[in-house]
Parts: structure tokens; sequence; C-alpha cells
């Protein structure tokens, strides 16, 4: 599993990124050209009123076999060797991790339930949504649990629903309607395995909710529709929308839960969108400034949530030094280690991007091929994975009154640095 993990990113970026030149050249058409389907929207059929009884339907559920949010990566300086060998080969997670040679044991599993939307991992142009028997997505969409769900999942137990996912091409096309038609029912989907989810566990079980990139658009529709304004918004530890741009003006006031503002706070939302530096953001600031927010104003202009993961406050700036473990592949993508201390991170001055520094320098914690602009999208999650993986027990602690199990993060440097300036230790 370690190795299909690594694989992630390969495959991503080999399907987007085949065409780099190109793509750099003139990025909309290239994306439109080669992703967006030419072929009609076919309505999707709604899935049978119990289709999510079915664990066939979960990429990650409990009880389910070769769990892919199970998979755990070794620390610097620990083989994947030691740290499978307790279990004939497989990564495991952290008390037989321990138990197979590292220093002390982990926390024991924490009791939230999370419910996890994977990010785009459709990229063909045959179907606006992807069929659920779809091969190549649900292998990406297994190699993306192994490496972004795997760092909630010392929280408790995770839920990652198989969904008829809108096609990447429908975040490139022109036709807005079709877009939206695809993204609709793809949403249908993710809202019915919620409340399948919903019935499976128990009524007061704290509840985290995560995604990434298309998994996050997702999660505020479902934070509006199924979250504000009831008893649920209660039960919510957290909810971390990653990789899709949130407006503090426009968004916050609709999805029925506040910012974090601490790093303890439960109850409130994460949100970060990252850059290497020289940051370009210009293709998303032109995305999102043609939308329309939440409340009906348009979000031209507005700031965008930054949470900085190695905090776990908005806004905020600390050096490496803060990174308790960013999940670097090894050369030739054969193995994965957590390296901390290397990657720092700061929410920019203007519009509310996480720059990680130096895009050189990155290129050492993260492979080189990355979204135009230095946009690190592809690993917004990996380059601060023990820090997600802490936050999440930290704020479940604070949600049921007990003392956390690890650590509070590193302060945050009080003078902000200019974008143009690297974090430094």
């Amino acid at each position: 599993m370690a190795r299909k993990f690594l694989y992630l990113i390969a495959a991503i970026i080999l399907v987007i990124f085949g065409f780099g030149v190109a793509y750099q050249l003139n990025p909309g058409w290239f994306g439109r050209v080669a992703f967006v389907p030419s072929t009609q929207f076919v309505e999707q059929a709604a899935a049978a009123p119990n289709a999510y009884d079915d664990p066939a339907m979960w990429f990650a559920r409990p009880g389910l076999a070769d769990d892919p949010a199970d998979w755990r990566p070794p620390a610097e300086g620990r083989t994947e060797a030691v740290a499978a060998k307790a279990d004939g080969g497989k990564l495991i997670g952290s008390a037989k991790a321990a138990e197979a040679g590292a220093a002390e044991a982990e926390p024991a599993k924490g009791d939230a339930a999370i419910f996890f939307v994977h990010p785009t991992s459709y990229y063909s142009k045959a179907s606006w949504n992807a069929p659920l028997d779809d091969a190549d997505a649900n292998y990406r969409a297994t190699l993306f649990m192994q490496g972004m769900a795997s760092a909630f999942g010392d929280a408790g137990e995770v839920w990652a629903p198989r969904y008829r996912q809108a096609t990447l091409g429908a975040f490139l096309a022109t036709d807005r309607v079709t877009a939206g038609k695809a993204i609709d029912a793809a949403y249908r989907d993710v809202e019915q395995a919620f409340d399948a989810f919903l019935a499976s566990i128990p009524k007061n079980k704290p509840i985290i909710l995560a995604g990434h990139s298309q998994g996050a658009l997702h999660l505020t529709t479902l934070l509006r529709n199924r979250v504000a304004g009831t008893p649920l918004a209660k039960r919510i530890v957290a909810a971390y929308v990653i990789g899709w741009p949130i407006s503090r003006d426009t968004d916050m006031a609709a999805l029925g839960l506040p910012a974090c503002e601490t790093p303890e706070q439960k109850g409130c939302i994460l949100s970060w969108a990252t850059f290497a530096e020289p940051a370009d953001p210009s293709m998303v600031i032109g995305a999102y400034d043609g939308t329309i927010g939440f409340d009906g104003r348009p979000r031209a202009g507005t700031r965008m949530l930054c949470t900085n993961p190695l905090t776990g406050i908005p806004d905020t700036v600390v050096g490496p030094q803060a990174n308790l473990g960013t999940l670097k592949p090894s050369e030739g993508f054969k193995a994965g280690t957590l390296i901390a201390k290397k990657v720092g991170a700061k929410c920019d001055d203007d519009r509310g991007f996480l720059l990680i520094g130096d895009a050189e320098a990155a290129k050492n914690y993260a492979p080189s091929y990355v979204l135009p602009g230095n946009n690190y999208h592809v690993f917004d999650i990996t380059l601060f994975w023990a820090n997600v993986r802490a936050d999440a027990l930290r704020r479940l602690a604070t949600y049921e009154g007990k003392p956390s199990p690890v650590p509070p993060p590193a302060a945050p440097v009080e003078i902000p640095a200019t974008p143009e300036t690297a974090p430094k230790s």
C-alpha cells in the first residue's frame, strides 16, 4: 500500500500534465481540449435508497478489508520494513507500529466518525460524471485516500463514499450550466452517503468532516444544506474544507460554523490552498472572482479563509520548525517517509493563499510536477500530514473535554512576512 500511495502523485500528474509545455502556454484552452467532454450531459438516475448500506459503495468504512485510510507513513529514520513487520508487510496503524520498533506508542484511536470526500479522480471525456465502476478513477481515488484521509484516521473511523464525481473537465468547461448539472449530480450521491453515514453511527458520536478539492466543494454544500442551523452542527468537531476557496465575506455565514480562530477550538472550519513562491495564483483568482458567494454577492476581491495548518490559526506565519512531518516520497516513488521541520507556511497578506516559501526548496519535499503558478494543490494535505493529524486529535480532545494527546502547535511569528519572504526558522 505504501507504494500505491506514492503513485497517487505520479498518476494525477502524468494525466493532467503530460503535455506540460502546451499547458503552461495556454492552460485554460489546453485543459478544455484535453478534458472537457464533447458528449451531451446524461442525467444521473438517483441511487437506490439503500445503496450506501452496501460496504462496496465505500472506499473506507469500519470493517472494510484493506481500508486505504488505515495506511500510515513511517517517520524519518524508520524503514517501511520496520513499520510493517508486525503485520506481514502491510503498513499499519500506530499501536502495532510501536510494537514493531517505534520509540513509544501513539495514542489510541479517537472516538470520532470522520466523513471524508475524496478529490477528483476521473479525468475522462467520455462522460460528465464518473461511472461507479470506472477502474482508473477508483484506483486513483484509493491512492488519494491513502495519502490524504489517512491523516485523519487516528481521530476515529473514516468513512469515505464512492460517488459519481464530476469529471475534471467540468471544472474547466465554459458551459457552466452543463458543468453545474454534473457537479450537482455528484453532490446528490455525497449527500445520500452522508445520510447513510449518520444512520450508521451513534447519535451522540462526534463528527469530523474533511474533503479536498471537488470533495471540499461538496462539503460546502453539505454544510449549507445539512448542518447549518441544525442540531447536527453541535456534533461537528471541525470541518476541513481543503483546496477549495471559501470567501470570508460572502460564504462563511451560510456554512453554519465559524472559522477556527485557535488551535483548540471545536465546531469550526479550516481551509487553505497551497502555493510555493514566486506564486502566481492568477488562474485561481480569475475563476474565483467570477463567481457569486453564498450570500448572493460577488466574491470578486474578497479574501479567502486561510488557516495555517502548522498553527491551526488563520492568517499566520510560522517557520519549518513547526512542521511535525511532511509526507515525502523517495526517489523513484517507491517509498514514503514523514520528514519533520522542513516546510514552513504563511498566509499571504492579499487574497489568503498559503505560501510555503521558495519553489526550488519545496521540490525537495514534494515532487516538482505542480500546477502552473507554483500551485501545490495536489500536496495541500501531504505537505502538512502530521500537523493535520495532530490538529484533528487536538480539536477532538476539546470537544470531548479531555486532555489533548498531542502537544500544542508552535506559536506563530508575530511580525507578518511579506509575500516575497519565505518562511524561516
